[in-house]
């Protein structure tokens, strides 16, 4: 066994007191006095907002009021006033501080934007003042680093790509894959409604079977032939979505290193990013196996 002496335990904590007082002042300065001192300064721009909350910001509110307005009467067919149900928050608070407004989401503070022309300000920025935040592990497995993400040349270069995607010959040679899959989903109605009793009436859920049309309407449009991988693909991103939204309005403080954690969230998330990944790049190599033999590249199959 190895003792230590008074003066070597001493030397010890005076060496984890000298490690830990900088992460002790880093996390003061990022919790305390930022958030104070960028409120200060809002305010004297004439921009408030809800107070700050040490550590959980404004997120407390939040997700009381949107509890409040999920539990609440259903819309009426007739209204798109869908605001007050899915950000009832912003509609509290926009009506107390104004149309441009702070709030914080943990210690990380968010300047809404509701005047069109400060809107429009942001929009057209050229001089790189507006930065894009930063998506968040759970979302870039969700999009990657795609045009909401991107900047200057990277963004330029990914908007050259995806542009003829979005061509209007293109979007119409899709229409009858879309018809057919929509016809198929009438088809599967009005067979459950003839099989569920001589009245003709069936129970749906119309929102499930929405989600399973979308699949197979991307799978036909964007994969081809490669529909079912294709499928597979909108599936595991699906999943994805939902796990961001659940992080959605919940108090995270980034620790460093912390996405490559073996915790539930993140083994699942790397699951399905695998799944993704692979998927894709079988179909592409699928592809470029096909263009090689007819030595040509870019062949729809």
């Amino acid at each position: 066994m190895v003792e230590m002496s008074g003066s070597g335990v001493g030397v010890v904590l005076a060496a984890f007191a000298a490690a830990l007082v900088p992460l002790l002042w880093a996390a003061l300065v990022r919790q305390v006095w930022r958030p104070y001192a960028l409120a200060r300064a809002f305010a004297r721009q004439g921009v408030r907002g809800p107070p700050y909350r040490f550590y959980v910001g404004n997120n407390p509110e939040a997700r009381a009021m949107l509890a409040a307005a999920a539990s609440g009467e259903a819309l009426e067919r007739s209204s798109n006033d869908i605001v007050p149900r899915v950000m009832p928050h912003v509609r509290a608070w926009a009506s107390l501080y104004g149309k441009v407004f702070l709030s914080w989401t943990g210690s990380t503070p968010r300047l809404w934007a509701g005047d069109i022309d400060m809107a429009k300000r942001i929009l057209s920025d050229k001089a790189g003042l507006y930065v894009k935040p930063d998506p968040g592990s759970a979302l870039l497995a969700l999009l990657g680093m795609d045009l909401a993400f991107t900047e200057g040349d990277d963004w330029a270069c990914h908007r050259r790509v995806v542009h003829p995607a979005f061509a209007m010959d293109r979007l119409k040679s899709m229409t009858a894959a879309m018809a057919a899959c929509a016809a198929e989903v009438v088809r599967d109605w009005e067979a459950r409604a003839a099989a569920a009793s001589a009245s003709g009436e069936a129970t749906v859920e119309v929102g499930r079977r929405f989600t399973e049309h979308t699949a197979d309407v991307i799978s036909h449009t964007a994969f081809g032939s490669s529909y079912r991988q294709g499928k597979e693909v909108f599936l595991a991103q699906r999943e994805l979505q939902l796990m961001v939204f659940t992080s959605i309005n919940n108090v995270v403080v980034h620790v460093p290193g912390m996405e490559y954690v073996s915790t539930k969230a993140n083994v699942r998330r790397w699951q399905l990013e695998r799944t993704v990944r692979s998927t894709l790049m079988a179909i592409i190599d699928e592809r470029l196996a096909l263009a090689k033999k007819s030595k040509g590249y870019g062949t729809e199959i």
